[in-house]
Parts: structure tokens; C-alpha cells; sequence
């Protein structure tokens, strides 16, 4: 604001002085040593003030970069922190069908829950699949229905009941040509403490 209050200021003067010369029947055609030597420093001072205003201004728009790239990374941040899906004790079976229903929302989100490991055998192709899950209603009165999801990494496993958390990140498979989900693990941890094995929610 400033370096533009001293152009104008500036342009003024020289206007000024351009129409007292042209105005004045005293003064010759032509300019004096003096004029020429008081309009050529108002030029010089005119054209540092220019160039000064230049310099100041480019280093601020670097300055004015710094913040904003820290912004994106905290968005980021932000982005994978969110990114990561706790399924809470209280709503597993809400939660976990939430998750079944609308699973392209959800591949390539961690997926963090607590849960009895176990595995099953099917003869049909030989593969042992293993699961992190929790027992919620069945059909008929009794019957119990298992809530949770396939669990595969290239560690060891725990032993069948055992009470874990795990933790990995959602992604869909062919199995035979049937599309399946899975948990890719990062981490599978035995608890000392257990939760609730049947839920209702």
C-alpha cells in the first residue's frame, strides 16, 4: 500500500511540474540543467520503487507456499485417519452388515474389531480359511450365526477361540468365481481380555 501511495504521489508531481513549465511565459521552451537533472531522479526513484516492489513481492508468494503444503499434508493426514473403520462391540452386527452392503465404500479401508479366531476346512478346494468373528441371532430360536470376516496374512495364526484383534485392510477376491471378502492383516493380536462372543446388535 505503501510503495503504491509513493508512485501516485509521484505521477502527481511530475504532471505538476510538466504544467507549471508549460504555464509559466518566463520559462523557455526548453528545459533547464536543473529541470532535466530533478525530472530524471524523480524517474530513477520511480523505477527502484518498482523493482523494490518486485523483490518483496516474490518472496512472499514462496512464504505464502509453505503454509499451504503443510495444509495438504495435514489433509492427508486427516484423509487416513479416516480411512481407518473401528467396529465397536455394541453395533457389531450393524456395523459388519454395513460394511457387507456396501463394500465398494469400504475396499482399501483398515478395518480394526475384536473377535474368537477360527478356522474352517472345505473340501471342495482344500483351502483352510481362517476367520476373526463374533456369534449374533440365528434363524430359529438356539441357532447362532456367525458375524466378521476371512482373515489371511503370511504369519502364523492363533489357536481356534482364541480372543484377537485384528486389524487389516478390506479387499475382494475371486474364489472360484465367487467374490469374496477378506481382511489382508497387518496385524493380529491375542488378547489377555475377551469381549462379548454373542451379540444381538
Amino acid at each position: 500500500m505503501k510503495t503504491k501511495f509513493i508512485l501516485i504521489t509521484t505521477f502527481c508531481l511530475i504532471i505538476v511540474m510538466f504544467v507549471l513549465i508549460s504555464c509559466s511565459k518566463n520559462k523557455s521552451e526548453r528545459l533547464s540543467a536543473r529541470e532535466l537533472a530533478l525530472l530524471s531522479e524523480m524517474e530513477s526513484a520511480t523505477q527502484s520503487t518498482s523493482s523494490s516492489t518486485v523483490s518483496t513481492s516474490t518472496p512472499a508468494l514462496i512464504r505464502e507456499s509453505i503454509p499451504t503444503e503443510q495444509s495438504d499434508a495435514n489433509k492427508k493426514k486427516a484423509r487416513a485417519s479416516s480411512d481407518i473403520v473401528e467396529i465397536r462391540e455394541k453395533m457389531f452386527i450393524a456395523q459388519t452388515n454395513e460394511i457387507y452392503i456396501n463394500k465398494n465404500d469400504y475396499i482399501g479401508k483398515t478395518i480394526k474389531y475384536e473377535g474368537l479366531f477360527d478356522q474352517s476346512a472345505w473340501r471342495g478346494n482344500g483351502r483352510t480359511y481362517n476367520y476373526v468373528i463374533r456369534f449374533g441371532p440365528g434363524c430359529c430360536p438356539g441357532d447362532a450365526s456367525a458375524a466378521g470376516f476371512e482373515v489371511v496374512w503370511d504369519r502364523g495364526y492363533p489357536k481356534k477361540n482364541d480372543w484377537v484383534e485384528a486389524v487389516g485392510v478390506l479387499e475382494e477376491y475371486d474364489d472360484g468365481g465367487l467374490q469374496s471378502l477378506r481382511l489382508a492383516l497387518t496385524s493380529l493380536s491375542v488378547l489377555a481380555k475377551r469381549g462379548k462372543e454373542r451379540v444381538t446388535q
